[in-house]
Formats: structure tokens, C-alpha cells, sequence
């Protein structure tokens, strides 16, 4: 939408307010919130905040940063109205000398694509999203009971059927084109797929889904967590994100009537390229310590480093569709991240692959889990980290995942992510009570 343009709803459908978001380097939302009245200075001049109060952002001394509204990400908030009627818009950041801030996730994605755009590519992304619905306490705070008893698909023991469908109503209202929605594999677990976007469009969307998810389990009297692994036992939650590289005329990129599974040399360097660097961007990927809860063999989750076509238990993933449809879905990610950063570091590997034409080994499509540690060494394949230590090891030693992020970012997600890792390295847990003290 053009700045006439927003400013024309604005009047004519009598919003009230503005929230002007954009996330920390952990992918958390954050908002500063304008009267109506003001939507023109703010596209003009921006809204200025204290950026030192934001995780990963800067030092007091060079605090002082701008909010500049991306124009077309203009959307009305549906479930707000009336006298609270509001609208939102995402937000590029800019530092005090007026330049665009290195430390913001959505500028690293932004050079990202800038990459792929003098290709002549356009990068789109379609995640999947999982998360759990539980139970409230007294309190009101989350429980780790599920919501439900149901399973995959489930419908009669599905009690966040109608959650689902309010927040895929919203989205839609929101022209975010959801795809489906579904109940998952345990109980309380459920995914919200959306469509095809460009990656940054994409991103854009995943952080309102997340708002929009938490604040409608919220009005039902539930929680919804993003968390990898909220209850022991059962499935994780992952985010399955499909990706692939277009042509502005809408020529896939990854298609070749002729070539090998009918995928073309950019297609296969690319599965190369995230192949090669997997290691190396886990930390980013799944950035939790809870993350590797989930990546664990027997549930689904990708543990080792591998591709196919028709395999669950690989890293990567060739849907059947082609032509246009042609697309590879990464499988380790997972809802807990920072979208903008998730994209950044798949796109620079595949980029990186293609670049360097990195021939990804041949598709296993046995069941790797169920294959011994010498017959998964004869077959070359390697496991990711086992935990986010592991991965933050990795990362630091990336020229790749450095040049990506750009300093400011690197740093500051290692430091953060580091002081997480050792906190919960020293936490003494309940499982070492039941198991460790009565016998030691």
C-alpha cells in the first residue's frame, strides 16, 4: 500500500491505534503503539525508541534508534475494535546516525535477499507451524497439561478444532492465505501450514502468527506455546519450512523436465549447500536448549544429516510435487526461533552450495533411525549437535553463518545464546533427583 493509501483506511475504517512491530534478535515481538492521528508523521519520520532495553540490540550510549513502517504490511487486527480498533505494521530499524541497523534480523534477511535478487531469484518459504494447546492453573499460568487427548487428525478429541479454525479465520482476514490446519501427532499438538510467500513476506507473518495464536488460546482460556518440547514422551513441536527459488516471471528454479528426480543443478547444489553447513546453522535453527529435547531419534524429528525423497527421518525432504510445485522442505527448524534469522542462514547455505556447486551424496531412503552406527558411517552420514552447545561451537567457527548475520548479530546471538547454554549446563534437575540422588 502506498502512504496515501494507508492513510485513507485509516480514516475510512476508524482505526484508533497503530502497532508499530518488530522483534529482538530472539525472534520475540515487540511493539510500540502510535494514536491514528499520528500514522502520517510516523510514515514520514519514523518512532523513536530506546533500543538498549532490547535484547541483542545496542549499549546505552548508542541507543537512540527509529522505527521506519514497512507500507506493505499494513493489516487490521481483526478481533480489535471499535473505540480499540488497530492496525499493525512491521518495522525496518535504523540506528542513531540514520543508517538501517545492522542488529536488526529483519535487515540480515533483507541482505539476504538482495543476494538471490541479483541472481534474478526470488527466495519463497512456506512454514509449517507447530505448537501445543495446554491447560491454565488457578494462577493462570501454563501448565503441562494438554488440552486435549487427541492425535494426527483427530477430530472428536480435537478441543482446539475451534481455536484453530478462529486463528486461521484471523490470518485469512489478515490476507495471510493459510493452506490448511490440522490436529498433530500428541495430544494438544496442532500445525498451521501457510502458503507460499517470498521469504521476507513469510517471516513477516510468522511472527504475527505467533501473536495471533497466543492471543486467541489466550480469550479460550488455554495457552499456546511455541516450545520444541513442552511434555516428555510424546512429539515435539518442529517448523517444517518448504523453500525454493523462483524467477520474477514464476519460473521455478529448482525444476528440470531432464534432470536427476527431475530437479535441476541449482536444485541439488542447494540441498548441497544445506547439507554441508547443517551443523553450522543449528544454532539458529533450533536455538533452544529445549530444541534438542525434540531432535532426538524415535519421534519424527531429523537427527542426521541426509536428504530423500519420500523419507521422514532425513534432514531434507523432496515433496513429490514438480514444475512449478518443485520445492525442498528443511525439517530440523522449529517454532522457538527467529524467522527472519532461520531464513537468513537456509538461504546463505543453499546460495553457498550453488555458488560452489556442492553435490549433495546420494538420497537414503531407508528409515536412518533403524540403521546402525556402522552402516549409517558406511553411508557417510553424520548426526547434527546433540545439543545447543554443541551448536553454538559450530557456529562460532562459521565464516558463513559471520558473513550472513553480520557482526553485530553473531555476536551478540552467540553471547546470549552462550549465557543460556551454561545457566542450564549448571541447573541441577529433577531427573537427577529421582535418578542420582538415591544412588549416589
Amino acid at each position: 500500500m502506498s502512504k496515501a493509501e494507508i492513510i485513507q483506511t485509516v480514516k475510512k475504517e476508524g482505526i484508533k491505534f497503530i502497532q508499530m512491530q518488530f522483534t529482538d534478535i530472539l525472534g520475540t515481538v515487540k511493539n510500540v503503539t502510535i494514536p491514528a492521528t499520528k500514522i502520517e508523521k510516523a510514515l514520514d519520520e519514523g518512532v523513536f525508541f530506546d533500543g538498549s532495553s532490547v535484547l541483542g540490540y545496542a549499549t546505552i550510549e548508542e541507543s537512540d534508534m527509529r522505527l521506519m513502517p514497512d507500507p506493505d504490511t499494513f493489516v487490521i487486527i481483526p478481533w480489535l475494535q471499535d473505540n480499540l480498533k488497530t492496525a499493525r505494521m512491521v518495522c525496518d530499524v535504523y540506528d542513531h546516525e540514520g543508517n538501517l541497523f545492522e542488529g536488526d534480523p529483519r535487515a540480515a534477511l533483507k541482505r539476504q535477499l538482495e543476494k538471490a535478487k541479483k541472481k534474478g531469484w526470488i527466495f519463497n518459504t512456506a512454514p509449517e507451524y507447530e505448537f501445543f494447546l495446554l491447560m491454565l492453573d488457578d494462577q493462570g499460568l501454563p501448565t503441562t497439561r494438554p488440552s486435549d487427548s487427541g492425535g494426527y487428525f483427530d477430530l472428536m478429541r480435537d478441543r482446539g478444532d475451534i481455536i484453530r479454525k478462529e486463528i486461521v479465520n484471523y490470518l485469512n482476514l489478515m490476507g495471510f492465505d493459510v493452506e490448511a490446519s490440522h490436529h498433530e501427532v500428541a495430544p494438544g499438538q496442532h500445525e498451521i501450514d501457510l502458503m507460499y510467500a517470498d521469504a521476507m513476506t513469510s517471516a513477516d507473518r510468522v511472527a504475527m502468527m505467533k501473536y495471533v495464536t497466543k492471543n486467541i488460546a489466550y480469550r479460550h482460556g488455554l495457552y499456546a506455546t511455541f516450545m520444541p518440547k513442552p511434555i516428555y514422551g510424546v512429539n515435539g513441536s518442529g517448523m517444517h519450512v518448504h523453500q525454493s527459488l523462483m524467477t520474477p516471471d514464476g519460473k521455478n528454479v529448482f525444476y528440470d523436465s531432464k534432470g536427476l528426480y527431475k530437479l535441476s543443478k541449482q536444485a541439488l547444489y542447494f540441498i548441497g549447500g544445506l547439507l554441508k553447513y547443517a551443523k553450522e546453522t543449528c544454532a539458529i535453527l533450533a536455538s533452544s536448549v529445549n530444541s534438542y529435547k525434540r531432535l532426538v531419534p524415535g519421534y519424527e524429528a531429523p537427527v542426521y544429516i541426509s536428504w530423500a525423497n519420500r523419507n521422514r527421518s532425513a534432514y531434507i525432504r523432496v515433496p513429490a510435487g514438480r514444475e512449478s510445485h518443485t520445492r525442498i522442505e528443511l525439517r530440523n527448524p522449529d517454532p522457538a526461533g527467529n524467522p527472519y534469522l532461520q531464513f537468513t542462514v537456509m538461504l546463505a547455505a543453499g546460495l553457498k552450495g550453488i555458488e560452489d556447486k556442492v553435490e549433495p551424496p546420494e538420497p537414503v531412503e531407508k528409515d536412518i533411525y533403524h540403521l546402525s552406527a556402522e552402516e549409517r558411517e558406511a553411508l557417510g552420514i553424520e548426526s547434527l549437535p546433540e545439543n545447543l552447545g554443541q551448536a553454538l561451537d559450530h557456529m562460532r567457527r562459521s565464516e558463513l553463518i559471520r558473513e550472513a548475520l553480520g557482526e553485530h548479530l553473531f555476536k551478540h546471538f552467540i553471547h546470549v545464546k552462550e549465557k543460556e547454554w551454561q545457566s542450564y549446563r549448571a541447573h541441577v534437575s529433577d531427573w537427577e533427583h529421582k535418578f542420582l540422588l538415591p544412588a549416589l
